[in-house]
């Protein structure tokens, strides 16, 4: 149980109090067990009760917004401002598993005022800084809670998954860091600590579980083959619930009960696939498990199958599972910029020299080109005969058409991509992938992770005017993602926690011209030159491919904004000379970029950063 002091100190307008006149408070204050899903305040409400957790966790959720916008853990109070300032309820407080919460209502609160005017005197002052600070600094970022208790479950059907979720309890308890404290945790072995004295609903045994939660870093429940109380609790009790499936023949796909029940309570975001695989990606039907899975947002692919994780948990997939769970996934994103994507090239030689492994991987237009090749681990030096292949043997930028769909002849282009991405769906990777491409139906960022990678690809590379747009099942015109986020450091927060490796380019500076618009010839004089071979004497100005993907890539981020503190940026130098259609200087450009890379990486070295210094910096 908290002391008194832990359970009030937290509520920041009490840090000031003496003791005495804490232990009055605490005198006052109710233990209320909440259970999952179940609303501990709503929006627009009169504040009439402070909280403090317990245990548990609760999400913050606000009007008009489908995501939560904070998250609440044990230890911190809830409402305390609404609570003193005397108004509304803000936002609504939904429990996201059984927790329990110290309750202080206000007439006890008010009671307890009265015999001691100091203590008003003390909230007033910490309640008006607070205000202070918050109009001052403005709206705070929402912070995001890592799972700390984790439940298995079966998904699909019961056929050829005997003792598939106990294997695998015991070999992903073992992929965890040998630092983490973690505890499997059962039915016969719960009952056995409870010694049947307590219902699983009671608040008795929320009690017990939040107590043994507090004592480890992560607590794995594993839910019975069937929707048991035990497996009810087990769900009701995570932050994450994993539902495990063997992709094999004779294993029915179709949600069963346990799934249905955890989908229920979870919903998306906490609830995610693993699919249990015999050989190497790319592997084959995923997309059935999704299909009829809608509230799935993540999947992982582990190797192993029937017989479990294969032995090295990094190779078979576990240790990527491991570091998403904790927050400590690795990721690449990659930017547009015609032509010189091919130096990403350059960066992923210096990367992977570097021991750089990464659990995912994305990016917009040739940045998202690149990094879908990384997904189908293509050895850079493949990447750069695909590079040659494409732009220079099959001269796909080159093949200008009549311009009713657009100014170049896409067929070439996509013929390419579909040739060197073979029929690979996204989902079926081992390493997530992601492609941002620019939805000018909806107006906003297209986040593509499901479907043929190749058209996630042509989607994502989409040039407006350039090439014609790509049409998604929904009917949703999709062009190029530089024109909405040609880094997509935002895109791969949303998706994931932990350190990314963001590659992104700036253009050269421009000569300035001194060019008379008005003496650029017109269509006539234009045609005219053409045929007489007067066109080498035309005014220097820039044609409309230049124009365009200089302007596309001036949709460049906010690093300090974007950026968390463990993201390493790389931003190789173009030289002046090379522009961003000349594809013939691929070479140039891997060159240019690796060495660039591989100094900038020595030097984040060198300061101590923990993606490049494993051993020093153990999770």
């Amino acid at each position: 149980m908290m002391s008194v002091h832990a359970r009030l100190s937290v509520v920041e307008a009490f840090q000031h109090l003496p003791s005495d006149e804490l232990a009055e408070i605490e005198k006052t204050l109710n233990l209320v067990s909440i259970a999952r899903g179940q609303a501990l305040i709503r929006q627009g409400d009169i504040a009439g009760s402070l909280y403090v957790v317990v245990s548990g966790r609760f999400k913050v959720m606000r009007e008009g917004n489908p995501r939560p916008i904070a998250e609440i853990g044990a230890g911190h109070p809830i409402g305390e401002i609404a609570f003193f300032a005397g108004g509304e309820r803000t936002a609504t407080v939904i429990a996201e598993r059984d927790s329990l919460v110290y309750e202080l209502k206000r007439e006890e609160f008010d009671r307890l005022a009265e015999r001691s005017p100091r203590i008003w005197a003390a909230i007033t002052t910490q309640l008006a800084r607070r205000l202070g600070e918050a109009t001052y600094s403005g709206a705070t970022r929402a912070t995001s809670l890592l799972p700390r208790t984790i439940a298995l479950c079966r998904a699909g059907g019961a056929s050829g998954q005997a003792e598939l979720i106990e294997r695998f309890a015991s070999q992903l308890l073992a992929a965890f860091p040998a630092t983490a404290k973690t505890r499997v945790l059962d039915a016969r072995a719960a009952m056995n600590a409870l010694d049947s004295r307590a219902q699983l609903s009671s608040s008795e045994a929320t009690q017990w579980f939040n107590t043994l939660e507090g004592q480890y870093d992560h607590v794995i429940y594993v839910a019975d083959p069937e929707l048991t109380e035990w497996s009810k609790k087990a769900l009701r009790q995570a932050d994450l619930v994993l539902c495990l499936g063997l992709n094999g023949k004779g294993v029915s796909r179709e949600p069963n009960l346990l799934e249905h029940f955890a989908e229920q309570l979870h919903g998306k975001g906490t609830l995610r696939l693993v699919l249990l695989q015999e050989g190497d990606a790319p592997h084959e039907g995923t997309r059935g498990w999704l299909h009829s899975r809608p509230w799935v947002e993540m999947h992982h692919h582990v190797r192993g199958g029937e017989k479990g994780a294969a032995g090295d948990s990094e190779a078979s997939g576990l240790q990527r599972l491991v570091r998403f769970i904790r927050g400590e996934a690795v990721g690449l994103v990659a930017c547009g910029g015609g032509a010189y994507s091919a130096a990403h090239i350059g960066v992923f030689d210096a990367l992977a020299e570097a021991g750089v492994k990464f659990d995912m991987v994305g990016g917009t237009s040739g940045g998202a080109a690149m990094t879908a090749a990384l997904a189908c681990h293509v050895p850079t030096s493949e990447i750069a005969l695909r590079t040659e292949d494409i732009f220079i043997t099959r001269k796909a930028m080159r093949r200008w058409t009549w311009p009713r769909y657009g100014l170049l002849d896409h067929v070439a282009f996509d013929s390419a991509l579909a040739d060197h991405f073979t029929s690979v769906d996204i989902e079926d990777l081992d390493v997530p992938f992601f492609a941002v491409a620019s939805n000018l139906t909806r107006n906003t960022v297209e986040c593509i992770q499901r479907g043929p990678l190749w058209v996630a690809v042509r989607a994502s590379a989409a040039i407006p005017a350039m090439l014609p747009p790509v049409f998604n099942a929904a009917g949703e015109m999709m062009v190029d993602g530089c024109v909405l986020e040609n880094t997509p450091i935002k895109t791969i927060r949303g998706l994931k926690t932990g350190p990314n490796v963001v590659i992104d380019f700036a253009s050269p500076e421009i000569e300035r011209q001194i060019i008379d618009t008005s003496s650029l010839p017109s269509r006539w004089e234009m045609i005219a030159r053409v045929f007489t071979g007067g066109a080498r004497h035309l005014p220097p100005a820039p044609g409309p491919q230049s124009v365009l993907m200089r302007s596309l890539m001036l949709n460049r981020p906010d690093y300090g904004r974007d950026m968390g503190p463990s993201d390493i940026l790389l931003v190789p130098p173009i030289p002046p000379h090379i522009g961003h259609l000349d594809w013939h200087r691929h070479r140039e450009l891997r060159a240019m970029a690796h060495q660039y890379a591989k100094e900038e990486l020595a030097l984040v070295k060198a300061s101590g950063h923990g993606l490049l210094n494993p051993a020093r910096h153990l999770p």
